[in-house]
C-alpha cells in the first residue's frame, strides 16, 4: 500500500470515527497541511463543515456552535501560526467549560526546527488550557494504526464532553502527498453509530448519609441564600426554585443562569440584587447563616463584595465538574454532585416548613427596587440601562441574547429583570475578554432562531473580521451595537478620576463609523435617533434575513450619571422600605 493509500486508510478512519461519536460540525480554515482531514470531513455525509478564512474568528465561531448546541465542535486548520491564533477562543472555552476539538496540521518530525516553512512548536500549544493533548502518530494504513486513529477520535469526544466540559487539542504530522483518495475513504465509514470503543462516564452523586447531612445543614438556617451564576444545563430550573420553596431561600439569579427567563414559578428569583446590594442598609438587613451556589460566579461585584463579607456564613458550593470556582474564598463545603440530582434529593430530604419572614423581606426589597428601577423606562435620551430593560418586551418569545462583555453584561444584570419569555441568555464569561464576541455569536446563530448580540463598540471593533462568515454563511443575527465611542466601562472605575490620561489609555475614542462596516459585510444598517426608530427597526429585525446591525448612540458622561443618579434614588427608596418592614 503507497503514502496516499496509507492516509486515506488513517485520516478518513478518524474522521469517521467523530461521526460515529455524534460530532455533527467541524469549523474549517483554508490551509494546505490540513487538506487531507479537510477533504475527508467536507465528504462526511453525517459531518457539517463551516468554512472560516480568520482561524481567530473561526474558533471563536466553533465556541458558539458548541455553546449553542451543548455538545462537541470540531475545528481543524493548517499548520504555524494559524494554530496560535485559536488561543483565545482555546482559553474561553477551557474556563467556561465549552467542548471542542482542535485539530490542527503539523510538519512532520523531519521538518521541525530546520527553518521549514510554517513551522513551529505545536507540542502542547495550548499548555493547560487543553484538558488533554495528543501528537497523533503518523498516517499507517495497518489495521492496529486505524484503530489507533478510532480510539483517539472517541476518546477526543469523550473527554471534551465529560463534565467539566471543555478544549482538547489533537496535533496531526502529515507528509506529502496531502490528498486522500476520496473514493476509496468511502470503504472506513461505518454505516451503523457504532463507536470504536463506547466510554461510559457516570455523573457524580452524594452518598445517602452526605444527602442527610447536608440536608440537616440547610434545615437548622433560618436565613439562607441560594447563588445561581451561569449554569449548565436548563432543566436545572424547576430543581433550584423546588429547593428553594422547600428551604424558603431566595435565589439570586444571575442573568445567565436562564432562571429570570421562561414559564417557570419565579416568586422566588431575586433579580434586583446587583442594585440594592451597593447600599449599605440593604446589605446590613441581610447576614444569611447559610450560602448555597451553584454554577459560575455571578457577573454582580456588589454581589460578590457582599458574600466576601459574610464570614459568619456556611457557604457550600455545589459544582458536577468538581472544579473550584470560589474567588470569594469562603468556601465551607465544596460539594462535587451533579446539580440537578443534588436539588431533588436534598429536597426530598427535607421534612421542616421553614418561616417564610426572611423571604418575604428579600422579596419586598427586590420590588421595590424593580419599582425604583423602571423609572428608567421614562428616559427620552437614548441609553444603555434602558435598552436593556426593554429588551425581555420587544425580543421574540423563543429568541437568544448574546451579549457581549465590559458594559452590556453588567447593563443585562442591573436591567434585564424577570420575565415569561423563552430568552436564553449567552456571554463568553471564561476569561471576560471582548476577543471574538461577533464570531461566537454568529455560532450561536447557526444554530438558534431570533439570536440578538448586543455588544459596545470596541467589542464590536476588535472582532469585525468576523462578520465574513455572516456574508459568507448568510447569517440571521440582529447586532445592537451601542457605541458611546469608547471604553464605557472604565467611566465607573477608579481610573476616571485620572482626568489627564484618562481618555488617551482607557476613554479611548475612535471616531468610527460603523455603516461601511454594514456595507463591506453586506449587512442592513440603521443608526437610530429616538426610541420609537428603534422599536421599529429592532422589531422588523426578526422579519428580514441576514445580517441587520442597529446602531444605538450612546454618551459615556451621561450614562455615568445615569446610573449614579438612578443608584441614589434605588437607595432612597430601599431605606423606606427596610425602616417599615423592620421597625
Amino acid at each position: 500500500m503507497n503514502d496516499r493509500d496509507a492516509l486515506t486508510a488513517y485520516a478518513a478512519s478518524f474522521v469517521d470515527e467523530l461521526a460515529q461519536n455524534e460530532v455533527k460540525h467541524v469549523v474549517v480554515s483554508p490551509g494546505s497541511r490540513s487538506t487531507p482531514l479537510a477533504l475527508l470531513l467536507v465528504e462526511h455525509p453525517d459531518i457539517e463543515i463551516h468554512i472560516n478564512v480568520d482561524e481567530r474568528s473561526a474558533a471563536f465561531f466553533a465556541l458558539g456552535l458548541a455553546k449553542a448546541l451543548k455538545e462537541p465542535v470540531g475545528l481543524l486548520c493548517t499548520s504555524g501560526t494559524a494554530a496560535a491564533n485559536y488561543y483565545p477562543a482555546v482559553i474561553e472555552a477551557f474556563y467556561s467549560r465549552v467542548p471542542l476539538i482542535v485539530l490542527t496540521a503539523d510538519r512532520p518530525h523531519e521538518l521541525r526546527d530546520v527553518g521549514a516553512p510554517q513551522a513551529i512548536d505545536q507540542i502542547h500549544l495550548y499548555g493547560r488550557h487543553v484538558k488533554w493533548f495528543v501528537e497523533m502518530a503518523l498516517p499507517e494504513s495497518t489495521d492496529g494504526m486505524m484503530r489507533y486513529a478510532r480510539t483517539v477520535g472517541a476518546r477526543a469526544v469523550a473527554t471534551a464532553a465529560a463534565e467539566p466540559a471543555g478544549p482538547v487539542h489533537l496535533n496531526f504530522p502529515l507528509r506529502e502527498p496531502l490528498i486522500p483518495d476520496l473514493d476509496q475513504a468511502k470503504e472506513y465509514r461505518q454505516n451503523k453509530r457504532t463507536p470504536s470503543v463506547l466510554i461510559d462516564s457516570g455523573e457524580r452523586s452524594l452518598s445517602a448519609s452526605q444527602v442527610e447531612a447536608v440536608a440537616t445543614t440547610l434545615s437548622k438556617a433560618k436565613q439562607g441564600i441560594i447563588v445561581c451564576g451561569e449554569l449548565p444545563h436548563p432543566e436545572m430550573k424547576e430543581a433550584i426554585v423546588a429547593l428553594a420553596k422547600k428551604l424558603a431561600f431566595p435565589v439570586l439569579a444571575d442573568p445567565l443562569s436562564q432562571l429570570r427567563s421562561g414559564s417557570h414559578d419565579k416568586a422566588v428569583i431575586i433579580d434586583a440584587y446587583d442594585t440594592f446590594l451597593r447600599d449599605e442598609t440593604a446589605k446590613a438587613a441581610f447576614r444569611p447563616e447559610v450560602i448555597l451556589r451553584f454554577g459560575a460566579m455571578p457577573v454582580s461585584k456588589p454581589l460578590l463584595l457582599f458574600m466576601k463579607k459574610q464570614k459568619q456564613a456556611i457557604t457550600l458550593v455545589v459544582d458536577g465538574g468538581a472544579g473550584w470556582r470560589e474567588p470569594a474564598g469562603l468556601a465551607t463545603n465544596m460539594i462535587y454532585s451533579e446539580e440537578n440530582d443534588f436539588c431533588l434529593r436534598i429536597a426530598e430530604s427535607i421534612t421542616s416548613s421553614p418561616d417564610d419572614e426572611w423571604l418575604r423581606l428579600w422579596q419586598t426589597v427586590n420590588g421595590a427596587t424593580k419599582d425604583a428601577l423602571a423609572s428608567v423606562r421614562d428616559e427620552a435620551e437614548l441609553s444603555e440601562g434602558k435598552l436593556f430593560a426593554l429588551l425581555a418586551d420587544m425580543m421574540p418569545l423563543e429568541s437568544t441574547l448574546f451579549v457581549g462583555n465590559s458594559m452590556p453584561i453588567r447593563d443585562l444584570d442591573t436591567f434585564f429583570l424577570n420575565n415569561g419569555k423563552g430568552i436564553q441568555t449567552i456571554a463568553n464569561r471564561g476569561a471576560n475578554g471582548i476577543d471574538g464576541v461577533v464570531s461566537t455569536a454568529l455560532g450561536v446563530s447557526t444554530v438558534l432562531k431570533n439570536t440578538v448580540l448586543a455588544i459596545g463598540d470596541l467589542s464590536f471593533f476588535h472582532d469585525m473580521n468576523g462578520l465574513l462568515a455572516a456574508k459568507l454563511q448568510k447569517q440571521n443575527i440582529t447586532i445592537l451595537l451601542v457605541n458611546n465611542d469608547g471604553g464605557g466601562i472604565f467611566s465607573f472605575l477608579p481610573q476616571a478620576n485620572e482626568r489627564e490620561h484618562f481618555e488617551t489609555l482607557f476613554g479611548t475614542p475612535h471616531g468610527l463609523d460603523f455603516s461601511h462596516t454594514a456595507q463591506l459585510y453586506g449587512g442592513k444598517y440603521n443608526k437610530v435617533q429616538n426610541w420609537n426608530e428603534f422599536e421599529k427597526v429592532f422589531t422588523e429585525s426578526f422579519e428580514i434575513q441576514g445580517l441587520k446591525i442597529i446602531e444605538v448612540p450612546t454618551e459615556r458622561e451621561s450614562n455615568l450619571q445615569k446610573h449614579r443618579n438612578l443608584w441614589s434614588f434605588v437607595s432612597q427608596e430601599i431605606k423606606m422600605v427596610l425602616d417599615r418592614e423592620i421597625s
